[in-house]
């Protein structure tokens, strides 16, 4: 693994541990030796976690549209900002620079680009780990959703355990390294999809 890629809030939201944590997350990404790759702004958590990976002495990649650059957000301290077109652009082009995902609080963009991930990966486009770091049970309700599509058989077991969810850095990272990727179908019933076609 070389590079990981950090979906998070344009904001800092409503409370400090936010930027806490995400600062804690880019200082670990630089000891670790792993590059970020993130959305290249210099506002809200984005900017928290960059400015402290770069800080700690990490490769700090973004990847930018030029909307948003005009918007003046763009990091201005960062060795390679890529810019691109548009958000499709985006979220490609972290995909190919990527051997991780991992979403720290935010809102819309960031359920975006992690639920991106996790469907190419669910498609066979893709399998590369993906993990929400909690914050304050920030994504609580959300692990309760998806247990819930397991539930109601809209998602596949297998593929809910392959998501990690937690809140501890370093149990984050020993996930990581120990990763093996889900085999399980996207079809709840393969049997009777096969009947079908």
């Amino acid at each position: 693994m070389r590079a990981v890629c950090v979906y998070c809030g344009s904001n800092t939201g409503a409370r400090p541990v936010y930027a806490e944590r995400a600062a804690d997350l880019g200082t670990r990404l630089a000891r670790e030796g792993l590059a970020l790759v993130y959305g290249g702004g210099n506002v809200g958590l984005m900017g928290v976690v960059a400015d402290a990976a770069l800080a700690a002495g990490g490769e700090v990649i973004g990847v930018i549209p030029g909307q948003l650059v005009g918007w003046e957000v763009a990091h201005a301290g960062l060795a390679r900002l890529e810019v691109v077109g548009s958000m499709h652009e985006r979220k490609a082009r972290m995909f190919d620079l990527s051997d991780a995902f991992i979403a720290l609080p935010g809102g819309f963009g960031t359920l975006d680009e992690m639920f991106e991930m996790l469907t190419w990966r669910q498609l066979g486009l893709g399998d590369r780990p993906c993990a929400f770091l909690d914050v304050a049970g920030y994504y609580a309700p959300l692990a309760s959703m998806l247990d819930r599509m397991v539930e109601e058989r809209f998602l596949h077991s297998d593929q809910r355990r392959d998501l990690w969810h937690g809140e501890d850095i370093d149990a984050l990272f020993a996930w990581l390294k120990a990763y093996r990727p889900a085999q399980a179908s996207k079809w709840m019933d393969e049997k009777r999809r096969k009947e079908l076609r």
